[in-house]
């Protein structure tokens, strides 16, 4: 079994997602609020995501790149929420193992380095280790449940985490905000982005709430159709 898993997300109204132009067009605290609401003690971004906001600037190099090779947990601490960083091959140095009064929790991929792994733990860092060249998402999100008791999570970014949640059908609710204002510059990501099947169909929504916050800023909660059996 898996958390109930949000993606939460704040727009410009042509769905781009840059955090420094976001707060250009709705600078109150309607995000944070709103993910209040939405009752998830735990939050996950990517690895993009996580070197803008957290990370330190300069990545981690291994003096020994032989890779775990297994699936692997380590439980540094047990936490009402966490922190969560998605990070395939171990990239990403951390100048402490809390953050916003949540403990981190990293995961990486079976080929991220033994190395890593273990500077993770000696810094009291817990992590996963799932899946054999890239993260296995579904395994990874029950070891979140069964390992660490995270029941709900919120995916708050960037657009390819949430597309890689979205294409692997790990998603429950999308609450998005859109923010008064356009962005409209050329490759700015989108919302959910980065999936590569071209003929992969759209993935319809159900809407389940509507509503103005802040100033013009409107928040849209969705739900998935149940599968057709």
């Amino acid at each position: 079994m898996r958390p109930y898993i949000v993606c939460h997300m704040m727009a410009s109204v042509d769905g781009r997602i840059d955090c420094a132009m976001t707060e250009q067009i709705e600078s109150g605290d309607e995000y944070y609020e709103a993910l209040a609401e939405l009752g998830c003690p735990s939050l996950l971004m990517g690895r993009v995501t996580m070197q803008l906001h957290y990370a330190a600037a300069e990545p981690f190099v291994a003096k020994e790149p032989a890779p775990i090779g297994r699936q692997a947990v380590h439980v540094a601490r047990r936490a009402g929420g966490y922190l969560v960083a998605v990070d395939t091959h171990g990239s990403l140095c951390w100048p402490a193992g809390e953050f916003d009064g949540q403990p981190l929790l990293v995961i990486t991929s079976e080929k991220c380095a033994a190395e890593y792994l273990d500077t993770l733990a000696g810094a009291g860092i817990s992590w996963i280790a799932v899946g054999e060249e890239r993260i296995d998402l579904p395994e990874a999100m029950e070891m979140l449940r069964e390992t660490f008791g995270v029941e709900r999570l919120a995916v708050v970014g960037g657009g390819n985490i949430n597309g890689a949640f979205l294409a692997a059908g790990l998603l429950d609710e999308v609450s998005l905000m859109v923010a008064p204002g356009i962005d409209g510059r050329t490759g700015m990501t989108a919302v959910f982005d980065g999936i590569d099947d071209a003929a992969r169909p759209a993935t319809k929504l159900q809407l389940r709430s509507v509503k103005q916050v802040g100033e013009g800023t409107v928040w849209m909660r969705y739900g998935f159709p149940a599968p057709v059996e």
